[in-house]
């Protein structure tokens, strides 16, 4: 007897993870999606009683977390379920558990971060097979057979992902520059660090015709092609309106209005944009992004350039619009994704702003080639080989007469 759509969406499933915001996204996901009986625990210890009173049709279960691990779980519920199915489908940032988790038992798995798409789909496989065993505990062959389908279903799915990424990542590199500039009375330095899963970061120096030069550091959302495309989109029509004589801000209104009208639904980029000219002199535009840093040499403070504006793809009736900005001999401007403040350390701590003003305030005065190592140094001490999660990018511009 072939397994409904209702009976899937009805089945009970739970969430185990030490976090809160982790089990708030899955929960939300799953909601969405029309199931209505979600349940979810930060207790590893707790996982195999509300089993034994639940029989749960499916447990999304991370691996990593702390006093009892992913694997301890799955050992636990090995006992209770004895020969049964046990449907485990686990969160691993790890790819080398996801073997091991399969041998524990797990039915499948799913990397962070994770592909809501992706997600889906794994959920309602192992839900589908889940409520097969149990309607036909004596049919083994056919639940087999079963099992197999989905697992070449997902192996196909993999290889296409996995061509799909390859093909982003390639579009993502070409976009940054292949040396950096050479601009008279400035240093300039960058570093991009792209992760295959998160796609978007670019920065580039489009060329004007007003006698000074300009550089831009974008983050653009979503991962995978649609995110590649996007910034090859936004970079090709910003070089376009710059060598056309367009001022900064009205090539950013006419880009706000061209996102809004070609992206696809939740699509966004945030930017940060400055042109300069050879006397220190210049304006920026921060359309959404994280503050920029200017340490100014003759003080030693770090002056704070805020977004006053929405992101690039919001509304298409935001308008933008520059604000006045001068280096002296000595300062050193600092921009940066926001991959670089959240990456997270092995307890899970994001290294934040306040971290990276600590960098800059110890180093700058050595120069911007000097700020640019010891800042990339912190981070990768401090990561301490947690897997990256988001693009890592960093511009950084020194005035030096």
């Amino acid at each position: 007897m072939p397994v409904s759509r209702a009976d899937i969406l009805a089945a009970r499933i739970l969430v185990v993870d030490d976090k809160p915001d982790n089990i708030r996204l899955i929960e939300g996901i799953l909601r969405v999606a029309g199931y209505s009986a979600v349940e979810s625990t930060t207790d590893p210890a707790a996982v195999c009683e509300l089993y034994r009173r639940n029989r749960y049709g499916l447990i999304l279960l991370d691996l990593q977390m702390p006093g009892m691990d992913g694997f301890e779980v799955m050992k636990c519920l090995q006992e209770v379920e004895g020969d049964g199915y046990l449907p485990v489908l686990v969160i691993t940032a790890q790819p080398a558990l996801k073997l091991r988790a399969l041998a524990a038992g797990a039915k499948d798995f799913v990397g962070k971060p994770f592909d809501m798409a992706e997600l889906l789909a794994r959920v309602h496989n192992i839900l589908e097979v889940r409520l097969l065993h149990l309607e036909s505990r004596n049919q083994v062959r056919e639940l087999e057979a079963s099992r197999e389908l989905i697992r070449l279903k997902t192996l196909a799915e993999d290889e296409r992902r996995e061509a799909e990424l390859t093909l982003a990542q390639r579009t993502q590199e070409s976009l940054l520059p292949r040396a950096l500039p050479h601009f008279e009375g400035f240093r300039i330095g960058a570093y991009c660090n792209p992760t295959r899963y998160v796609g978007g970061d670019f920065y580039d120096f489009p060329p004007i015709y007003s006698g000074g030069w300009a550089g831009v550091l974008a983050d653009v959302s979503g991962k995978g092609m649609p995110a590649a495309l996007l910034s090859s989109m936004v970079l090709g029509v910003l070089s376009s309106e710059f060598r056309a004589g367009t001022a900064p801000h009205e090539a950013l209104n006419r880009i706000n209005a061209l996102v809004c009208d070609k992206s696809l639904p939740g699509q966004f980029v945030t930017l940060f944009l400055f042109v300069m000219r050879p006397d220190g002199t210049g304006q920026y535009i921060s359309a959404g992004h994280n503050p920029a840093f200017l340490f100014r040499s003759a003080t030693g403070k770090i002056e704070r350039l805020w977004s006053e504006h929405l992101f690039l793809g919001m509304f298409d009736f935001s308008t933008y619009e520059s604000r006045p900005l001068q280096l002296g001999n000595g300062d050193i401007l600092v921009v940066y994704s926001d991959g670089v403040t959240d990456a997270e350390n092995p307890q899970g701590e994001m290294f934040g702003s306040e971290r990276l003003l600590d960098a800059i305030r110890g180093e700058a005065r050595a120069g911007g080639e000097a700020l640019e190592r010891a800042l990339l140094r912190t981070l990768d001490r401090f990561t301490g080989g947690t897997p990256q999660s988001d693009d890592i990018t960093l511009l950084i511009v020194e005035r030096c007469e």
